[in-house]
């Protein structure tokens, strides 16, 4: 509900009746409609965060990362969870896209998804000493941005493509990203030296 109608359209009774329970269940359980907005985003964050850090380490105790590597452990435990049976995945990128684009939620994203993306950003970080952390932040975020579009609008391309079935890939996804990241820690660097 919250996905499909936005924070203020999504109305409480809606939220009851699709859950088929009486209205005074849901507010004396869930509290306002900030807390159960809250309660709804933080419960698969929470699966997230576990299994995109199970792919870190497990790749990290393969050997060496590159940035490739770094973002395909933040990406691919999200793409499998959308591909499975669970539809609500899929709504959850949209829920995650208004989370992250709208400010009056920032206590949401610092709570529940800035340790994580702070990780990886450290992970990416570490692989370009002297960059700034705020010019990997924003490679990060501009990738985050892409794996929610590649989540929500894989229809688009194929209407773009004049195709119909899945024309986008995951392994386009991440290297559209990496080579993006790159890119802008490359300028960085290039506007650093000029100085």
């Amino acid at each position: 509900m919250f996905a499909r109608d936005g924070f203020e359209g999504a109305k409480v009774r809606d939220i009851a009746a699709l859950a088929d329970v009486p209205l005074g269940l849901v507010n004396h359980h869930g509290g306002s409609k900030e807390a159960l907005f809250r309660e709804v985003v933080e419960r698969r964050a929470e699966e997230l965060t576990q299994l995109r850090l199970e792919a870190l380490a497990q790749a990290k105790g393969q050997g060496a990362l590159d940035l490739k590597a770094i973002l395909d452990c933040f990406f691919r435990p999200y793409l499998a969870k959308a591909a499975g049976s669970d539809p609500q995945w899929l709504a959850y990128a949209r829920l995650v896209a208004m989370v992250s684009a709208d400010p009056a939620w920032a206590d949401i994203s610092a709570d529940l998804f800035d340790p994580t993306a702070q990780l990886f950003i450290k992970e990416i970080s570490a692989l370009y000493p002297g960059v700034r952390s705020s010019v990997v932040a924003e490679g990060f975020v501009y990738s985050v941005a892409a794996l929610l579009a590649f989540l929500t609008s894989e229809w688009r391309v194929a209407a773009l493509a004049g195709t119909t079935g899945r024309q986008a890939s995951v392994e386009g996804l991440i290297a559209f990203c990496a080579s993006g990241c790159a890119a802008r820690i490359a300028q960085a660097e290039a506007e650093a030296r000029q100085c």
